[in-house]
């Protein structure tokens, strides 16, 4: 793409240099600049790419977006954009290189702090039932319609994201799912992507050490749709809001004159109201009521929060021109989200779920879940990340108390913390129920399946479908499922060679 046509997608931008040089690819890595590139320089928490341009122009870069003016030396046949803010300037001309690929899918984004990647699982079976082919992109899991991978970051950069939507289109998809992260909000990352259905799950406290407050956090939240008001991208949004929750509420009440909202709950004031919830281990059914008429919805899933994750999908999918009664009968064969309210197995009448909850509210959420499934027990193993946020320690001890008649607290990804330290933050909160702190989340796992009698539940909380642990000294294997699995099959030895 000629550089002049890109430079153009930019409203407020300062030039020095010639724009008639050809970009094939954008960069915001030195390391990958190379002739017939642009390099991005932005600004992170902890480096800052303008150190870089340097080593950039030397691999062959033509052209330079930056924050600050070009040198007085600069290569007469380089190019120089002064942009007063990197991040969304590059957001742009990721776009306009891509061609706009958002443009050309049916776009679902899912923010809040819970449910985020359940809804954005729910929301892609519905497209790929209706369309064959659609994409999703989230914490788990990437679908580019023809292949799947692991995913690397929730809401990846701009340059990334922007290509693989292009590839979603490229492939055929017709619409996509994603997850939208408070940081790719924050960061820019999704500011020059239209969306045609913007999703609001829930706001619990979480990420307080990026955001600092509470408050800021849901800023950082509301700053997305509010900007989809302002400037659609010749898309039609409609908010997804859960109206139960107390900031979904105030979000709605700020944008009902800005856009269309839709607000879903088991509230009377709900557009996709839900009534009548009953469940049992296999699953679970109510009755949504939906632009004047009433529907039973069935779904594999077991919760009451999920109830709002299906909502949320069904509602989603119908700003997306799926008709409810579709979604609906594609969600009675919803699949289960890996770590997400996962059974692992049964041994001894002992049943293992493994679920990624991680903040207070999601952890009550879990523990009241599978108390309604009346265990003659629930013990609780649970634990919280190191360089985060220390003040939900205690909250999370104080919610698994709430719910659980045992509880084991054990490591999560202690990072560069002393993992004992972490424990006794969590220990501060524990009160009323009997609990043993372990800090080796394997052995604290098997503790909890061997000590477990028949008819008990054990949930295993944090980390859900993650499949390692980050130590000071490095990242290690680990995989809740897998540890779970194996010391059900030794709970079941141990009683086999008993009888």
């Amino acid at each position: 793409m000629i550089l002049r046509e890109l430079a153009s997608s930019l409203s407020r931008v300062t030039v020095a240099g010639p724009l008639d040089a050809d970009i094939r690819a954008l960069t915001a890595d030195s390391r990958q600049a190379a002739p017939g590139m642009l390099f991005a320089a932005i600004r992170g928490t902890s480096i800052d790419g303008h150190q870089f341009i340097g080593t950039a122009l030397a691999a062959g870069c033509k052209a330079i977006l930056a924050e600050s003016a070009p040198p007085e030396n600069l290569d007469p046949t380089a190019t120089w954009l002064h942009v007063p803010n990197s991040r969304a300037a590059i957001a742009k001309l990721a776009s306009a290189i891509e061609g706009h690929p958002w443009a050309d899918l049916s776009m679902a984004g899912v923010t809040g702090t819970n449910g985020k990647t359940t809804t954005t699982y729910l929301i892609h079976h519905v497209m790929k039932n209706s369309w064959h082919r659609a994409g999703l992109l989230g914490t788990i899991l990437t679908d580019d319609g023809e292949t799947t991978e692991a995913a690397k970051h929730t809401t990846p950069g701009s340059i990334e994201l922007t290509a693989l939507l292009a590839r979603m289109r490229d492939n055929g998809c017709r619409g996509m799912a994603m997850e939208v992260s408070s940081h790719g909000i924050h960061q820019d990352r999704v500011g020059a992507i239209g969306f045609d259905a913007c999703v609001f799950t829930n706001l619990t406290q979480d990420h307080l050490d990026y955001h600092g407050t509470l408050e800021a956090y849901f800023k950082a939240k509301a700053d997305w749709f509010h900007a989809r008001a302002t400037d659609p991208l010749g898309k039609k949004p409609v908010a997804v809001i859960n109206f139960d929750d107390a900031y979904g509420v105030e979000l709605a009440d700020a944008l009902k004159e800005k856009m269309p909202v839709i607000r879903y709950g088991f509230g009377v004031h709900c557009d996709f109201r839900a009534n009548n919830f009953r469940q049992s281990a296999r699953g679970m059914d109510f009755e949504l009521t939906a632009k004047g008429k009433s529907f039973l919805v069935r779904a594999p899933l077991i919760g009451r929060f999920n109830v709002y994750n299906l909502l949320a999908a069904i509602a989603a999918a119908s700003a997306c021109g799926i008709r409810p009664r579709e979604a609906i009968a594609a969600l009675a064969a919803a699949p289960q989200v890996p770590g997400r309210m996962e059974q692992v197995g049964n041994a001894g009448g002992a049943t293992v779920f493994v679920d990624y909850a991680h903040t207070p509210d999601a952890l009550e959420n879990a523990c009241r879940t599978l108390r309604e499934l009346n265990p003659r027990r629930l013990i609780t193993v649970f634990g919280c990340g190191g360089d985060r946020d220390r003040g939900k320690r205690p909250l999370m001890a104080a919610a698994a108390c709430r719910h659980s008649d045992a509880c084991v607290i054990t490591s999560d990804n202690p990072r560069s913390e002393d993992p004992l330290s972490i424990l006794a933050d969590i220990e501060r909160g524990m009160t009323g129920i009997p609990h043993r702190s372990i800090p080796d989340r394997a052995e604290a796992i098997d503790f909890a399946v061997q000590s477990a009698r028949s008819g008990d539940i054990i949930l295993v909380a944090g980390k859900g479908h993650e499949t390692y642990q980050i130590f000071s000294t490095g990242t290690v294997d680990f995989d809740d499922r897998k540890v779970a699995s194996k010391a059900l099959r030794d709970r079941a030895q141990t009683i086999a060679d008993l009888r």
